[in-house]
């Protein structure tokens, strides 16, 4: 059970800048850019950080979006494209932006191990494998090549967090937080 308490307790010394639960569009996408954008005017004092947030956030909803597992014809299952998403301020201007997908339980350990590997890498090993990746052109099914996690990681500084929980015999909830100074 939800101990909303604890929530509180978590999240007391953060600002919730935006939260969404709900189903991935394109107008929705479109609408979250456009809203972080005018944030971003309405407060420049700090506008590179703001920059870097909002770059990494379109980065995080992209992926969500594009690579998230379609879960029509699913039963006890949320929409093909429910997703969440936090974006979150600290007292001392740093952000958090946590999301979360369904994905095939079959293709958790691919995203664990390229997780892993980004994570494991020094920023000069990073720019080599972004410039590796961006070479060989190799599109996925779900068309990215791949470089999504890579930037993440670079844009950020910071190493992803991440998460599967089971939610039945076919899919996980994928859970990734990005901190970025």
């Amino acid at each position: 059970m939800l101990n909303l308490f604890e929530l509180y307790n978590k999240m007391k010394d953060e600002e919730i800048v935006l939260a969404f639960n709900g189903v991935m569009t394109e107008d929705l996408l479109s609408s979250v850019f456009q809203m972080m954008d005018i944030k971003s005017e309405v407060n420049p004092q700090d506008l590179r950080r703001k920059k870097k947030v909002n770059n990494i956030l379109v980065e995080c909803l992209q992926n969500i979006y594009h690579h998230g597992d379609d879960l029509t014809g699913e039963k006890s299952m949320d929409s093909p494209r429910t997703v969440m998403f936090l974006i979150c301020k600290s007292a001392d201007h740093h952000y958090r932006i946590i999301t979360g997908n369904h994905m095939l339980r079959s293709s958790v350990m691919d995203l664990k191990d390229k997780i892993d590997k980004v994570n494991s890498l020094t920023s000069e090993e990073l720019k080599n494998l972004y410039r590796d990746v961006l070479s060989t052109n190799v599109l996925s099914e779900k068309g990215g090549a791949g470089l999504g996690i890579i930037d993440l990681v670079r844009k950020s500084g910071n190493k992803i967090e991440y998460s599967f929980d089971d939610v039945n015999d076919r899919y996980s909830f994928f859970s990734l937080i990005v901190n970025v100074d």
